[in-house]
């Protein structure tokens, strides 16, 4: 067993102007706990018991720079309305001596005209399967006023008490989506070789490390390390855009995978339940509810969940950066954990445990190193998420039949 005086998990870290009590943070998995665009009571409770679980940070999970980047009811809108309600949150997160990040992005060609309140945008024209909806292409204008608003957005949130924010520039959401030669099919300065394709990107990262460094904040980026099909970003590309990233001096670069609009599990491992995703779904959707319960285990490629399921692919970015680096994926135990650690990494997210356990932090603390999560990744919580609140299947009490029999439990 690895004593705790030798255990680097354990240690504080210095983020950039932000010291973290260990290594560890909750990612920013979609919590799916906000209203009409703003927190709630259920989303301040639920990060307050990460904070009193013993982790590093939590992370609130997407907050939309600004109306156009809003996909559902339950996203927050990072705006100055919301900010007495965030701070809030963030002064009672702190109470309990974790930090608190919030991720900012937009969600491109994911947006639907009744969140967002306009025609969806994306680096190019075209159709969004997994919306459904038409979008269009953003004119080179709207893109410098697009990133500008990513910067005040880093604003807003230090008004709002965060002491940090993560850029989402993957998963297939609008950066991301400048990034990919799958949905950047432009023709001008931000389309065709990956200079171009990253100058969207380029432009934001100025915007947030100059409004950062105004404000004492630290700056984390999610980044993909491969976008999960033939024709999206692979690895020597990202090698590249990460090694741009790091040149903005960021505080922490994190190293995930996968396109929500293609390849979704790709994103998270494991078998996603369709027919629990189609159950939770609204009538007002009901023509993807019928199809995603009928259909969904075929259109959506499933992958088997095995632990620290990046790790070799980020081994390879290891190598090839200086700064430092976040592993996320496939943390479930400690021992899975200090093995990343000794390969290098600053720090690790993870969400499934601590969604399963909000005490998974201070139970590593408090055991040895066979200390394993709950968490069986049966993926209920990701089921449910776009529809209702994230929740575990094991703290659900009276689930319907076939949701128990699907998820065999």
């Amino acid at each position: 067993m690895k004593d705790i005086k030798d255990s680097k998990l354990f240690t504080p870290y210095k983020m950039g102007p932000v010291t973290l009590r260990n290594r560890t943070i909750r990612s920013a998995a979609f919590e799916s706990m906000g209203k009409d665009f703003a927190p709630t009571q259920a989303l301040k409770d639920y990060h307050v018991s990460v904070a009193k679980g013993g982790v590093g940070m939590t992370t609130l999970a997407y907050a939309s720079i600004n109306r156009s980047g809003i996909s559902f009811n339950s996203q927050l809108w990072l705006r100055d309305e919301i900010v007495p309600a965030l701070r809030d949150i963030t002064d009672a997160v702190h109470k309990e001596g974790a930090a608190v990040g919030v991720q900012i992005g937009h969600c491109g060609n994911m947006t639907h005209w009744s969140t967002a309140g306009c025609f969806p945008v994306s680096a190019s024209n075209g159709f969004n399967l997994y919306s459904p909806t038409f979008h269009r292409k953003l004119k080179p204008n709207e893109l410098v006023a697009m990133a500008k608003d990513f910067g005040q957005a880093v604003a807003t949130a230090h008004d709002a008490g965060f002491d940090s924010v993560e850029v989402h520039a993957g998963h297939g959401y609008l950066i991301s989506q400048f990034l990919s030669p799958y949905t950047n099919r432009r023709r001008d300065e931000f389309g065709g070789s990956l200079e171009n394709r990253m100058r969207f990107m380029n432009m934001c990262l100025e915007e947030v490390m100059e409004q950062a460094a105004r404000y004492n904040m630290a700056v984390l980026v999610k980044h993909n390390m491969e976008d999960g099909f033939k024709g999206g970003i692979q690895l020597p590309e990202s090698i590249e855009i990460a090694k741009q990233i790091e040149k903005f001096g960021v505080h922490g670069i994190v190293l995930s995978s996968g396109f929500v609009s293609r390849a979704p599990m790709a994103v998270m491992r494991g078998r996603i339940p369709t027919k629990t995703m189609g159950y939770y779904m609204g009538w007002n959707e009901w023509l993807q509810k019928i199809v995603v319960s009928l259909f969904g285990q075929w259109m959506i490629k499933q992958y088997d969940f095995e632990e620290c399921f990046f790790l070799e692919n980020a081994k390879k970015f290891r190598a090839a950066l200086k700064g430092p680096l976040v592993y996320v994926g496939g943390l479930v135990s400690r021992e899975g954990i200090e093995r990343v650690l000794d390969e290098g990494f600053e720090m690790v997210q993870m969400a499934r445990a601590l969604i399963n356990d909000p005490a998974f932090v201070n139970k590593m603390l408090e055991g040895d190193i066979s200390t394993r999560s709950g968490c069986d990744h049966k993926d209920y919580c990701i089921a449910r998420m776009y529809s209702v609140d994230m929740k575990c299947c094991h703290h659900c009490d009276n689930l319907p039949r076939v949701i128990r029999k699907e998820l065999n439990l």
